[in-house]
């Protein structure tokens, strides 16, 4: 048994480089046997540090596959790369590694250094997962940040290494692009998810790409990877060409590039050609479910022609087949009755009627995306209560409660957006456009006035749209009390906020609630009418003591049925204060004796 105390000893003999051959399997021994259980924790931590120190000098010296094996079994994946690239950690040494560990990148990197261990190295990339690929060519100088002048530079890496990872990288889209069915239930996705854009590729196949712009026009035609090229081109290039430029320009003193000026430097008009085959995702044609997976593919076309702006020119007829050819499978103007969780419901329309205004040609189609937009509801414009908070972010501004502003506010104006975006398009009838604005709010027709950038005749037919109430803006304005005052009657005036539209709109609704509740000009009839989360949990609530000490009293019932209502679930239905209070007199009313 070796004495804790000698393990420093051992450590040192096992660096020494006159330390005779037959001595390296006792000091082999010495470090690796753990010490036992009576010497303490402390002491196999000694052992562990003398075993870790000696390690690289052990390794260096003994050549027994046996002896090698019981050494690599104690070293880290840190001290292994290191070692890998040292060339004391050689191919021969795998198989004792890989029992331990599967691959990593630093292996890989250390192996390769060495051009008698690359072609191993390169056959351990198919077992990495995820951004490990990538993680190879990153990690092929680990000191990039921290070197010091003076420091020696990396050695190049080697071409045959950047190609296998940067093919490595590519093939998992490339095998997903040859059979795009999705996993099981993917269908069956939350209705907030299924407007979401399809995702291709990794981030790694894009930052292999970035690393090499100059051989794109090579990749694009590759027979088995181009196609994943061409996707990742149009999805990521010049965004992120905009992004850098965008960086760049933040440490200067200079103006912000153009995005023209930053597209170009991302893809030639002839690599965007190149990519045109790719531009409409033929590959996810036949996915299943439709109504979902086709939604989606329009709208990541439509993405990639708002980040690719000169498709809309080069690849103009191939888009509009597209369109037509999605919606007429994902028979996406057929309005399905909205469901009441169902809170992407009005995103979806919007999302589709601006798709089609920036890929459609079909009149028919065009024409169905304004009477869906038509359909919407109204937009609640609320005009909240005077408070420091509003002035410190909008100022003394006396127009801030416009209706237009008001309607940006709550981002409530992107339903008209999208009907001047389909304005715009040329294909689209005037006489749909002409039907959904008489459908607007007059908000809404304001802010085409104020805010529009559409066609004369777009601006000329909003502006003649009948106002029935030419005195009346369709704005609901929070009065503070002081103008309350001046009222003949300020608990009506209340009244018809609570029965204004606006309390129908997630948006608008608290604003209101929290006018009433805050006004002196309340009465107990309002209160009964308000949420009882908001009368009880969101504001003080000595509004609500005194009604609940009266109501409940000394019945333990009373008492216990009033806990077990207040549970405000999210998302289940609110109940109002009055509907609340109506609940306790189920409870029996048995007086507390003792």
């Amino acid at each position: 048994m070796v004495n804790a105390r000698t393990y420093p000893l051992w450590r040192d003999l096992a660096m020494r480089e006159d330390l005779p051959k037959e001595a390296l399997k006792t000091v082999i021994d010495a470090l690796c046997t753990p010490a036992p259980h009576e010497f303490g924790r402390r002491d196999e931590e000694r052992r562990e540090e003398a075993l870790k120190a000696a390690l690289p000098a052990l390794l260096a010296r003994t050549t027994a596959k046996r002896l090698r094996a019981r050494l690599l079994l104690h070293a880290d994946q840190t001290m292994l790369a290191s070692l890998a690239a040292a060339g004391t950690v050689s191919v021969a040494d795998l198989p004792a590694i890989l029992r331990t560990y599967r691959p990593w990148p630093g292996l890989i990197v250390g192996l390769a250094r060495h051009p008698d261990h690359l072609k191993d190295a390169i056959a351990l990339l198919p077992r990495l997962v995820g951004d490990e690929v990538e993680q190879v060519v990153r990690d092929w100088d680990p000191v990039r940040y921290t070197r010091r002048e003076g420091d020696a530079p990396a050695p190049p890496m080697p071409s045959a290494l950047f190609d296998a990872v940067l093919e490595a990288s590519l093939t998992p889209l490339a095998a997903f692009l040859l059979h795009p069915q999705r996993e099981d239930g993917w269908e069956d996705m939350s209705s907030y998810s299924k407007d979401w854009s399809l995702e291709l590729g990794s981030h790694a196949g894009w930052a292999m790409l970035a690393r090499c712009p100059e051989r794109w026009a090579e990749l694009v035609a590759h027979p088995t990877l181009g196609a994943a090229v061409q996707h990742l081109l149009l999805d990521k290039a010049e965004t992120r060409a905009l992004e850098q430029a965008r960086s760049r320009a933040a440490f200067t003193v200079d103006e912000e590039p153009p995005a023209a000026e930053a597209a170009e430097h991302a893809l030639s008009e002839e690599l965007l050609r190149a990519c045109l085959p790719a531009l409409c995702l033929p590959e996810l044609s036949e996915l299943p479910n439709p109504p979902v997976s086709a939604r989606r593919t329009l709208h990541h076309i439509a993405d990639r022609v708002r980040n690719n702006p000169r498709l809309t020119e080069l690849g103009a007829d191939q888009l509009h087949a597209a369109a037509d050819a999605l919606v007429d499978r994902g028979r996406l103007l057929e309005l399905p009755e909205k469901q009441d969780n169902d809170y992407e419901y009005e995103g979806r329309i919007r999302r589709l009627a601006e798709d089609l205004a920036l890929l459609g040609a079909n009149p028919d189609h065009l024409a169905g995306a304004c009477a869906q937009l038509a359909s919407l509801d109204q937009p609640a414009v609320v005009s909240p209560l005077p408070s420091r908070t509003l002035i410190r972010v909008f100022g003394e501004d006396p127009d801030r409660d416009r209706p237009a502003a008001l309607l940006e506010r709550h981002s409530e104006h992107r339903r008209v957006q999208a009907l001047a975006a389909l304005a715009a398009n040329p294909h689209t009838p005037h006489a749909a456009v002409s039907d959904a604005l008489a459908a607007l709010h007059s908000a809404e027709l304001a802010w085409i006035a104020e805010k529009a950038d559409g066609p004369d005749w777009f601006l000329d037919a909003a502006a003649a749209v009948p106002v029935e109430n030419e005195d009346e803006d369709g704005v609901l304005r929070l009065l503070a009390d002081d103008d309350l005052d001046q009222h003949p009657d300020p608990a009506a005036v209340l009244q018809s906020w609570l029965d204004s539209p606006a309390v129908d709109e997630s948006l608008s609704r608290s604003e209101v609630y929290r006018a009433v509740i805050k006004s002196r000009h309340r009465t107990p009839d309002h209160l009964l009418q308000l949420p009882a989360d908001e009368v009880l949990s969101r504001n003080e609530p000595e509004l609500s003591l005194q009604i609940l000490l009266d109501r409940c009293g000394r019945s333990n019932d009373r008492w216990r049925a009033l806990a077990a209502a207040m549970t405000f679930e999210y998302n289940e239905e609110k109940i109002t204060f009055g509907q609340l209070l109506d609940s306790l007199d189920h409870a029996p009313a048995r007086a507390q004796t003792s």
